[in-house]
């Protein structure tokens, strides 16, 4: 059997199912879809996938929440977690199995992997001071605060001092900065790789793996003291083992190492370095990839119940179709960079891409199809016009995590499908064939080949908008959309156009989802925050077309002299070559950037910096301090005009 273990996070109990959780869920299911196709009509015993979800229901924060319900913790953990059960189906999400934390089957588990390490003396006691953030869950030292308080989430934090457990987490960091550098691909995207290694520099300390009951009484006992339980990502991390039965069980030995687990930024250390010391402690194989999304906001801001700004999926859902809301989380924004969300991007993307590009086409099709060949597939053609495998090798890069390439990426050589099938189509003219009878062969090569287009782009979508790929299926005259392959439709199938496979959004459609999906926090509207960075004085058009925006490829960079500021850049213009000087030494090194594809302003007159005269500006964005260079996705060639 082909393996294939995906995982997403286990989702805190206490918050409120948001478009973050659905982002990542949804992007799991799209990979486990993509990997079994039919699973979703398969048995469980049957499928060649382990897909899993599920919920951390331990810890302070839990206990917290719960107190302020006056509910007793497990009749709340159990209430919390049904709304995220409850919540998957709405979204097709077809998880094998949802693992949670307070179960039976966990708990022992985690309670086996402390065992093991206590036995292998890699658990020792010892007297802790530090300071404490409750929020996370999580000990900081006095050098990491950031105006005394929590660097992660701004909160205060709480000075404690006890005895604890620890685990020798230090021991481990020479190997797993070995295996992050011999194995590439195991965190990604690169960024993320590269954060990590950054962090591992710096001296790794050793794991603080308890809490005491007398503070904290919700958790896993240590099977070693009973006055304490686990630190709550001690326990959570263990799930993705513990719901394979480790280390015995049939699944165990058939799926483990994961092939990805698929995280938020924000628990990017948790996954990359504790799982990773703790596995390797284990004496375990580390998963295979550790991929790290960026978030959802609303408005720029980050979700949070506090600020009332939480999209819920569901409603989503709801108001436009899950095959739509699913297509939209996946397209919209590159995975792993963050996006915004909003109501309008939503009804647009849905209106430009399924109705408009997808839809018609398809309707096209077979509207051809009903009118010259009596609705009826036609002989297949001798030869396939559209280059179709280039899109097909492009489309599975995506959907296996090749790097660079995503799902967001796999959807846009699936679009660029369309475009060329349309361009086919156009070019080829089957209006025009029609009315002659000498064309009737060159006629149904031409409707062969888009209809049998139209089949694999439709299975091309199928990952993520299974509902839709069903449909299209019956369209054609299928049980069920087939696969990537070429010439699986049989001449001689009947087809039927009927109702538009994705309808077009009207205008007041659109304003009734932006009613329902617009957050309502019961609270007067706060004004809006000013931007971070005061917008600049308001230019015309003319003015801003006096700006001449070109892409450059950076040859070679170097310091310049007496500077910690400046970089001596050497840029292909395409046309011509140029020195420019840019003020990014702080932030990138020459290294890091030779060879990149940075976007420039091209007339600007020459200055001088440090006596080095500049002959351009480089385009960069200043995010809290730290500058980010604009560049391009693709390698283009040098001296394009950006538009």
């Amino acid at each position: 059997m082909k393996r294939f273990y995906i995982t997403t996070p286990i989702y805190y109990v206490n918050d409120v199912p948001h478009l973050g959780h659905a982002y990542t869920t949804v992007a799991a299911d799209v990979l486990a879809r993509y990997h079994d196709p039919q699973r979703d009509k398969k048995d469980k015993n049957d499928r060649e996938v382990f897909f899993l979800t599920g919920t951390d229901e331990h810890g302070q924060k839990a206990e917290q929440a719960a107190k302020k319900t006056g509910e007793p913790i497990q009749e709340y953990v159990d209430r919390h977690a049904k709304v995220f059960q409850d919540l998957w189906p709405k979204l097709n999400i077809t998880n094998d199995d949802f693992i949670r934390t307070t179960e039976p089957r966990h708990t022992a588990k985690v309670q086996l992997a402390l065992q093991t390490l206590k036995d292998k003396r890699l658990i020792y006691a010892a007297d802790y001071e530090g300071w404490y953030c409750v929020p996370d869950e999580r000990f900081w030292t006095e050098k990491d605060l950031k105006e005394g308080n929590c660097p992660d989430c701004g909160r205060k934090v709480d000075q404690i001092r006890e005895k604890n457990y620890f685990f020798r987490m230090s021991d481990y960091q020479k190997r797993l900065m070995e295996h992050i550098i011999q194995n590439p691909d195991f965190i990604q995207p690169p960024s993320r790789r590269n954060e990590v290694l950054g962090f591992l520099q710096k001296p790794l300390g050793d794991l603080c793996i308890s809490r005491p009951k007398s503070r904290l009484p919700w958790g896993i006992e240590l099977p070693f003291d009973h006055e304490y339980v686990a630190y709550v990502w001690f326990d959570a991390l263990v799930n993705y083992i513990s719901v394979l039965d480790y280390p015995d069980g049939k699944n165990f030995k058939t799926y483990w190492p994961a092939s990805v687990h698929l995280i938020g930024k924000d628990i990017l250390t948790t996954h990359a370095v504790y799982w990773s010391a703790m596995l390797m402690a284990l004496e375990l194989p580390l998963p295979e990839k550790i991929f790290a999304h960026g978030w959802w906001t609303v408005d720029g801001k980050k979700m949070s119940k506090s600020l009332g700004n939480v999209v819920a999926p569901g409603a989503a859902a709801e108001a436009v179709g899950a095959d739509q809301f699913r297509y939209f989380l996946m397209r919209e924004v590159p995975f792993g960079l963050d996006g915004d969300f909003s109501a309008a991007a939503l009804v647009s993307r849905i209106n430009v891409d399924l109705a408009n590009n997808i839809g018609n086409l398809a309707s096209r099709v077979l509207s051809m199809i009903e009118k010259y060949r009596n609705s009826k597939i036609p002989a297949k053609s001798k030869e396939k016009a559209v280059d179709w495998i280039t899109y097909i090798i492009k489309y599975r890069n995506g959907m296996q995590l090749v790097v660079p390439s995503t799902p967001y990426h796999a959807l846009d050589h699936m679009i660029a499908f369309c475009d060329d099938t349309n361009r086919f189509i156009v070019e080829n003219a089957p209006w025009t064939l029609a009315k002659n009878e000498a064309d009737k062969e060159k006629l149904d090569d031409v409707l062969y080949t888009a209809a049998e287009s139209v089949r694999i782009i439709g299975v091309m979508f199928a990952p993520f908008m299974p509902d839709a790929a069903e449909r299209l299926a019956k369209k054609l005259g299928l049980a069920n959309i087939g696969t990537l392959d070429w010439g699986e439709l049989e001449p001689g199938t009947a087809v039927s156009a009927g109702e538009p496979l994705f309808p077009r959004i009207d205008e007041n459609k659109a304003k009734e989802i932006e009613a329902m999906l617009t957050p309502k926090t019961g609270e007067p509207a706060a004004a809006p925050a000013a931007p971070a960075t005061p917008l600049a004085p308001q230019i015309t058009i003319d003015d801003f077309m006096k700006v001449d925006l070109r892409t450059a490829r950076v040859l070679h960079a170097e310091p310049v002299p007496k500077s910690n500021k400046l970089l001596k850049l050497k840029v292909d213009l395409g046309f011509e070559q140029r020195q420019v000087v840019a003020g990014i030494a702080q932030h990138y090194k020459p290294e890091d950037i030779t060879g990149k594809n940075v976007v420039m302003v091209a007339n600007l007159k020459p200055a001088t910096l440090m006596g080095v005269e500049s002959h351009g500006m480089l385009l960069a964005a200043n995010d809290e301090g730290r500058l980010v260079l604009c560049g391009t996705w693709e390698t283009v060639q040098g001296g394009i005009k950006v538009k």
